[in-house]
């Protein structure tokens, strides 16, 4: 338990997609200072190797705890827990909170039996995505696709920028031309890149498809954790930090101020 309570959460993901967990984490400890940190020079994280990405993340969580003294850490991001997670909490003495694919509750919701998931290359063929669609997805069937492009888009996206309508499309057409794919009437969004194109999905997957992801979820479990701890609000706003060039994160200025952060600064 913390006896600081200044000291922050550490909220880190490959770039700006674990601002979906800011958010719901937001709505349940709203005084609670937080440190996003972005590993821009990182990204993507779905096209790396198991590897690369435990050696990646556990190094540069280890260096922030070191620095920062956060109360918790917070994988927000589903590729770099499927692989690191464990990893990660054997390094660093503080709860650490993972992100993994929303199986569980997609399988509570479904109606039809048949769920779709979209994640990355790493993530959708991690063996912790087959265990949770053992225990959690029994009798269902799980149809998996992986979307690498939708993580530069959303990106793309809270910068301003228009999103490639063909890139969605791509998406929904794979996903459909699995076998029994006209049944799946739930999509687990395996990133939390992704609940950023939730619009764009809609559109092309329709209303009857309800979406699920996993950042409700985290952010209750965080507050969980950290129940009971005091909290001395930042004095100034939340720190936002980038690894790599600080002109990886132009044009987020606007997503940062509406959601408290200072401007970017260099990790």
């Amino acid at each position: 338990m913390s006896d600081n309570p200044s000291s922050p959460i550490l909220l880190f993901d490959s770039g700006v997609g674990g601002l979906t967990v800011y958010d719901a984490l937001r709505k349940v400890l709203p005084e609670a200072p937080v440190i996003y940190a972005a590993d821009l020079a990182g990204l993507p994280y779905g096209t790396k190797t198991e590897a690369q990405i435990a050696a990646r993340v556990a190094g540069l969580l280890g260096r922030m705890a070191e620095r920062w003294q956060p109360r918790l850490a917070c994988i927000a991001c589903n590729t770099a827990s499927t692989i690191a997670l464990g990893m990660v909490r054997d390094v660093l003495e503080i709860p650490v909170v993972g992100t993994v694919p929303a199986i569980k509750p997609a399988a509570a919701l479904t109606q039809s039996g048949t769920i779709g998931l979209v994640g990355t290359e790493a993530t959708i063929r991690q063996a912790y995505v087959d265990d949770l669609e053992t225990q959690f997805a029994q009798g269902k069937r799980l149809l998996r696709v992986a979307a690498p492009g939708l993580v530069q888009a959303a990106e793309a996206k809270l910068r301003g920028r228009a999103v490639d309508p063909a890139l969605i499309a791509g998406v929904h057409d794979r996903l459909t031309a699995m076998a029994g794919a006209d049944r799946i009437d739930t999509l687990v969004l395996a990133c939390t890149h992704f609940p950023l194109l939730a619009d764009e999905l809609a559109a092309v997957f329709g209303e009857d498809v309800q979406h699920v992801d996993g950042a409700a979820g985290i952010a209750r479990r965080i507050a969980h954790l950290l129940e009971g701890q005091s909290f001395a609000p930042s004095p100034g706003p939340n720190r936002f930090v980038v690894t790599g060039p600080l002109a990886g994160a132009a044009g987020l200025e606007g997503a940062l101020a509406s959601r408290g952060f200072g401007d970017a600064e260099a990790f």
